[in-house]
């Protein structure tokens, strides 16, 4: 290489780097403003320069690297373009020869490409800044609807955004329906509530606190005892209401919303029957209230109006079982073979809609819930499911739901749309492999899925309480178990009970259960631990709760003990004997040590014992001083 190639060269760094000092004067895109041909003015004066330095003497060499760094620190340099210069300077040295004069064009057409780049970039961001706020230039009902497609998190999150996005997202409507939603304060008008968004906070942090006491036990619990009643017969629970049945005949019903005691008269009380018949089986919902007796008798209360029955009628029989719909005043009853349906006209005026005699005994009914204009009921008997509609005929055969030779039917529990049966192997079924339960469609009366393979026969399951896609069910294997109908898997496997599953009821994280042995558990549902427990001497029959309250039910399998009573006419018996109906209420502040369960308290002077509050002490913990 001669001097006269190394001294362009040596020109066309130096020019390069005044050509940088000016772009960065000028702004980040600031040479892009200028027109197109100023690319052409600049190459046209660097051939000339190039040309009058071929004229001229070397003089200088090409200064350090350093230096130029320095230089452009000095004077305020921040192109992004930078990293590129160096990489380009890099290659050059190491390869000064032909390919720098080769590529002498080069820089001209690199800077062409990256104009048009960066031009395409400003036309781009221009675009994006010509697009209108549509806050502002939509009307208000329509970008109110689309903020309705967002959730309380994006909603918060847009109120930062600006003013205007301020107020749609705090609009009340969007809060009312966010509301409505999880479940808070259904039915409600948007009226109701001066500010929706602070309702919604308040529930949902009054929802967690419920939820710690549930885990905590934290809370307060009654006794619903009625002393003349002898023993306890039968239990059931619903909005609030508790009804129960006593062998004396009698049948006690509590408002635990308002804590107020009824006392609803049956028809052999005013009769002055003696001796009065036991209470076989009791049921209520929110408006109607009922009891079956063993002499075959079942009377029906309204639980508004009064004390008084306003329906009865008779069987011939004992009544086996009995059931109320829990949305509409529809009761089955069945006495042996006979299963009747009895609902209320569009007067009031209560009438028998159907009365059908099954091939044999039935063993329970329940009617299908859901508001329909003929109520639907499923009895079972033996080997066989039925679906009895009350427009049935005596000259219809009653619709067969399962039916499968020697194979016994242990449990039943309907939903608005499908019916669970929990199956029983005998003689050659039990070579495919156990007992099962099998998930029927109302609509079709088909077979969608069978679950589970157990050596125990399935004693309880719980379809119209479970959350949505989930079964939970007991066994008397001890084990409590939860199945996804979506996948027919087993969701959770609970080992607890040591005579058995009685009663399970479920939500979406918790499985509230009772044993034969009298044990009522409280489980963790996704990580199956046991939360805490309680104990009595008699199986539990009854569970019921909801998001705050609990229900359970001891009931005793003997109703007439011996040496209960001082003499045979005496109404009372020892407590040891009646059974005992609990009722926990877990919306309390849990800052407070009072509302603590007593679960298993014990005491220090107590050989034997356990208790989950427990804190010892001794005598050499607290110091007087010194």
């Amino acid at each position: 290489m001669g001097m006269e190639e190394a001294e362009l060269l040596a020109f066309r760094e130096r020019w390069k780097q005044e050509l940088e000092k000016n772009t960065d004067k000028e702004g980040y895109f600031g040479h892009l403003s200028k027109d197109s041909s100023s690319v052409h003015q600049s190459t046209s004066f660097w051939e000339k320069q190039s040309n009058a330095s071929q004229q001229t003497q070397p003089t200088s060499k090409e200064q350090p690297e350093y230096v130029s760094i320095a230089e452009g620190l000095l004077d305020g340099r921040s192109s992004p373009l930078l990293d590129r210069i160096e990489q380009e300077r890099t290659r050059r040295k190491r390869a000064p020869g032909s390919d720098a004069l080769n590529n002498t064009h080069a820089p001209p057409q690199k800077e062409n490409k990256r104009q048009k780049l960066l031009e395409q970039f400003l036309q781009d961001l221009n675009e994006v800044n010509d697009i209108p706020f549509f806050d502002v230039e939509l009307p208000y009902e329509l970008a109110l609807k689309i903020f309705r497609f967002m959730g309380r998190t994006d909603l918060g999150r847009c109120a930062q955004v600006s003013k205007s996005w301020k107020v749609l997202a705090e609009d009340e409507v969007l809060w009312h329906r966010l509301c409505v939603e999880e479940g808070f304060h259904n039915g409600a008008s948007i009226s109701d509530s001066p500010c929706w968004k602070s309702t919604l906070r308040d529930c949902r942090n009054t929802e967690n606190g419920v939820k710690s006491n549930w885990k905590n036990r934290v809370g307060s619990i009654r006794h619903l005892q009625y002393e003349l009643g002898k023993v306890l017969c039968d239990v059931s629970s619903c909005a609030g209401l508790v009804i129960a049945g006593y062998t004396s005949g009698d049948v006690r019903m509590w408002d635990t919303l308002h804590w107020d005691k009824s006392y609803l008269h049956p028809t052999h009380s005013i009769r002055d029957e003696t001796p009065a018949p036991y209470v076989s089986h009791v049921r209520v919902n929110k408006t109607v209230a009922t009891a079956a007796y063993e002499n075959g008798c079942v009377d029906v209360w309204s639980t508004e109006t009064g004390l008084e029955p306003i329906h009865r009628y008779q069987h011939l029989r004992r009544v086996h079982a009995l059931d109320l719909s829990p949305d509409s005043p529809a009761l089955a009853s069945a006495s042996g073979p006979e299963v009747r349906v009895d609902t209320p006209d569009e007067k009031g005026y209560w009438k028998s809609r159907c009365l059908v005699q099954l091939p044999k005994p039935v063993d329970g009914v329940l009617v299908v819930p859901g508001r329909r204009d003929f109520p639907l009921v499923t009895a079972w008997a033996g080997e066989s499911v039925y679906l009895l509609d009350s427009r049935w005929k005596e000259e219809q055969e009653p619709r067969v739901l399962h039916f499968v030779y020697d194979h016994p039917v242990t449990c039943v529990d309907v939903s608005s749309c499908r019916a669970v049966l929990g199956i029983k192997s005998c003689g050659w079924g039990m070579n495919d492999g156990g007992n099962k339960i099998q998930v029927y469609s109302l609509e079709t009366s088909q077979c969608e899925l069978t679950v589970g393979n157990s050596a125990g026969d399935f004693t309880c399951v719980n379809l119209r309480d479970s959350p949505p896609h989930l079964l939970v069910c007991g066994n008397k294997d001890r084990r409590v178990r939860v199945f996804d109908l979506r996948t027919g898997s087993s969701v959770v496997s609970l080992y607890a009970h040591h005579m058995g599953v009685t009663t399970v009821q479920a939500d979406d994280w918790k499985v509230v259960s009772g044993g034969g042995e009298g044990l009522v558990s409280v489980w963790e549902m996704r990580i199956g631990a046991k939360l805490w427990e309680m104990h009595n001497r008699h199986p539990v029959r009854h569970i019921r709760f909801n998001s705050s309250t609990l229900v359970t039910a001891n009931i005793p399998d003997e109703k007439s003990p011996r040496g209960a009573c001082i003499t045979d006419d005496d109404l009372t018996a020892h407590r040891r004997y009646r059974g005992l109906i609990c009722h926990y209420d877990f919306s309390m502040d849990s800052s407070t040590q009072d509302h603590v369960l007593p679960i298993c308290r014990s005491n220090y002077i107590e050989s034997s014992g356990y208790s989950y509050n427990i804190g010892l002490a001794v005598p050499y913990d607290i110091l007087s001083g010194p």
